[in-house]
């Protein structure tokens, strides 16, 4: 018996090969899961990144790492000093990890619309958070020029400007799409998943088109009231951006710098509603015991849909992004899930996982 789970344990090799220093050198490495039931459904192979399984919980490790190492190495930050940074919830988590490993302090400025399990693990960690309403990038009092103009008055600090620092691409150039090209063994027909600051999307999707000669597709989704997809479609028209979605932390009303560096090379974009993306969170629940966030489980309806687009037997790979323990109080209540007239979203046979009130 033994011998044979030996067996088993050498095949599925381990993240690292050794053992690693603190927080930081945690992140990263993470599996890249066959969703075997999807797959068998339509006929093609759906593979999820794992970033839930960064020490954080988040694929924004990866980013917060990245800004902050890239201040360190142009010696704007000293130790003790403080890192200010307007983020939805996720990039802010890691921050703060990073912050307490590295030795900074940590200010947050977040919308006020964030779950409230996001406030409270950001406090936990130590973080100064700050939210303010929810207002468009072109107002002065949007949470990103907030953090900014806060930076500008201390001594020692930095504003990390993850939406428009190319330090965030450059995170995902150099690990992320790295990991997927070495995991799928450089057979990969698409790429796809949703953008916030574009950092994941442009860098992974630079580094997968560099190293296929162009063969790997790489495709931006968006939830609902973002105008990405328009703007690709349009060849590249903004448009003033109306409606809403239940995902946070995704979507854009512009073009962000990380964003600029790849959209012009993008195969295309498509927009997946709210109503499909928690049907999926529920599927993904039960049929591949996987507990995810609602931009996760976009990510997983885009992945399904650029497969269908590419044909039977293609490869396509997304991102993972979170668990859905940060969100939980709203995607698993059946409360908010009416106020939000999703409820009929969910597939009767899976309305069992609403537990919550």
């Amino acid at each position: 018996m033994f011998a044979s789970l030996r067996v088993a344990a050498s095949r599925r090799g381990f993240a690292t090969a050794s053992t690693v220093n603190g927080f930081t050198e945690a992140v990263g490495n993470t599996p890249l899961i066959y969703l075997k039931t999807l797959s068998e459904q339509i006929g093609s192979k759906i593979y999820g990144k794992a970033e839930f399984q960064n020490p954080g919980g988040s694929v924004k490790d990866r980013a917060a790492l990245g800004v902050v190492r890239n201040a360190e190495e142009k010696g704007l930050i000293k130790p003790g000093g403080t890192v200010v940074e307007g983020t939805a919830g996720n990039t802010g988590i890691g921050l703060a990890h990073v912050c307490r490993a590295r030795g900074y302090n940590c200010v947050i400025y977040m919308p006020n619309t964030q779950s409230q399990e996001k406030i409270d693990l950001l406090r936990m960690l130590g973080a100064d958070v700050r939210p303010v309403p929810a207002v468009a990038y072109d107002n002065p009092l949007n949470y990103n020029h907030q953090a900014r103009d806060y930076a500008l008055t201390l001594e020692n600090a930095i504003w990390t400007d993850q939406f428009d620092n190319t330090a965030n691409a450059n995170a995902h150039y150099t690990s992320t799409g790295p990991e997927i090209w070495e995991q799928m063994q450089g057979d990969l027909d698409g790429f796809i998943c949703a953008t916030g600051t574009g950092g994941t999307l442009a860098g992974v999707g630079k580094y997968l088109k560099e190293k296929s000669g162009g063969k790997t597709q790489i495709w931006l989704a968006d939830p609902p009231g973002s105008v990405l997809t328009s703007y690709i479609q349009s060849g590249g028209k903004l448009v003033e951006r109306t409606g809403s979605s239940i995902t946070e932390g995704i979507g854009q009303g512009r073009v962000t710098q990380n964003l600029g560096t790849f959209i012009d090379e993008l195969s295309g974009a498509f927009t997946v509603p709210d109503e499909k993306s928690i049907a999926m969170i529920y599927q993904l629940l039960h049929t591949e015991g996987l507990y995810l966030g609602a931009s996760s489980a976009l990510n997983v309806v885009a992945a399904v849909e650029l497969a269908q687009k590419l044909g039977k037997g293609s490869k396509v790979a997304t991102i993972l992004c979170d668990g859905a323990y940060r969100y939980q109080s709203r995607l698993f209540s059946k409360a908010w899930l009416k106020s939000k007239g999703l409820e009929d979203a969910i597939p009767l046979h899976l309305k069992k996982y609403a537990v919550l009130d």
